[in-house]
């Protein structure tokens, strides 16, 4: 019994010695969203937003299609640097139905302007702050556990680029186009 015991500590040991630790920084992963943003264009037939934020981390960008609600979408996730996590999502083919589904059990509590443009403020029961707008035909909903500044960021520096976005399109349909 003794020489299987020492024969187990004995394949076991150098498993367990060799294999990595795990820290905070083993789970953050920096997704670059600017590129993941150009390779989902294709599908999404607009470039989605990809802001970006000194200090903040990106751990997942997506295009998610082939639901069974027919509605497309930019999905990313943020880690602030304050810890909390907000998550981004647009499209531009939103009904009530998917809006619905997207904020859940959040309930309207007023509404935030940020730039300029004003965002409803819900609340969910698991403590989540939820904001949503329309900008530029698109439909744009943060949620998450962040604070209500870090919201703000997100939310103007993501306005900022669907803007942007739409003037680059704009430019480059018109010298692709020339008139005359």
């Amino acid at each position: 019994m003794l020489i299987a015991t020492g024969a187990t500590i004995a394949v076991v040991l150098p498993v367990y010695f060799l294999n990595p630790t795990y820290t905070a920084d083993t789970y953050r992963r920096d997704i670059d969203v600017g590129t993941v943003a150009r390779q989902a264009a294709g599908d999404a037939g607009y470039l989605p937003a990809a802001p970006e934020l000194q200090d903040w981390y990106s751990n997942y960008a997506r295009w998610v299609t082939g639901r069974s609600d027919g509605v497309d979408y930019w999905e990313v996730g943020f880690l602030t640097p304050d810890s909390g996590f907000i998550q981004l999502t647009q499209t531009d083919d939103a009904n009530p139905t998917w809006v619905a589904q997207r904020i859940g059990d959040a309930q309207i509590s007023g509404t935030r302007t940020i730039d300029d443009l004003e965002w409803e403020l819900l609340d969910a029961p698991d403590g989540d702050t939820v904001l949503r707008t329309d900008v530029d035909g698109s439909t744009v909903i943060l949620n998450g556990e962040a604070e209500l500044s870090e919201f703000d960021s997100l939310g103007a520096a993501t306005v900022e680029d669907i803007r942007q976005n739409e003037i680059e399109e704009a430019e480059r349909l018109s010298s692709s186009n020339p008139a005359g």
